[in-house]
């Protein structure tokens, strides 16, 4: 335990860890924001009836931009953000490439999310973590599926529900509701 921390149930590495993976995020922003590519359309919010279609499925949620957005912002309110960035490298490592790419990005995207105190480390067993470094001794397209499948698992199981009902997602389904509830009464209206 860290000296003079310990009532705290976390250990030094923990702390350095989770420290590190902050500062990683903090970084990320504000390398983002100056972007000269940075796009104004990317800023815009979701609409009240899209944000109704989230509750759908996960995969629903992911497939849509805003929500695929607004989940991430979640997840990096809830300091678990390495998770989707860990599932989205796997999706694009997906995109056929050279064999001397594939190489370098499995290895980019080992180091980053897999390996045992990575940067943004994603929090998968022992055996999958094995399995995962087994795999990259030859990579191919499919050699993170175990470990994206068990990320995904994880999001949709725990990280998914907790989001539908955190206040970021109500206040989105208030004015889904709200904005229903003002059209229906201007249809009665208008209808008399």
């Amino acid at each position: 335990m860290c000296r003079g921390l310990a009532s705290l149930p976390t250990t030094c590495l923990e702390r350095a860890k989770e420290l590190r993976a902050r500062l990683g995020i903090f970084c990320q922003k504000a390398d983002s924001s100056h972007s000269e590519y940075s796009n104004k359309a990317d800023q815009v919010r979701p609409t009240p009836d899209e944000a109704l279609k989230w509750k759908e499925s996960f995969e629903t949620l992911l497939k849509n931009k805003h929500g695929l957005a607004t989940f991430r912002k979640f997840l990096i309110l809830e300091f678990s953000e390495e998770n989707i960035a860990f599932y989205l490298a796997c999706e694009d490592y997906k995109i056929p490439k050279s064999t001397s790419k594939l190489d370098a990005m499995a290895k980019k995207i080992y180091e980053e999310f897999i390996e045992s105190d990575a940067p943004r480390e994603v929090n998968i067993d022992h055996e999958t973590r094995n399995i995962t470094k087994f795999n990259l001794v030859k990579p191919s397209i499919s050699c993170f599926d175990l470990a994206q499948n068990k990320i995904y698992t994880l999001m949709e199981k725990d990280s998914y529900p907790r989001f539908l009902r955190s206040a970021l997602y109500q206040d989105l389904i208030k004015k889904a509701t709200y904005k229903s509830a003002k059209q229906q009464i201007s249809s009665k209206k208008s209808h008399t």
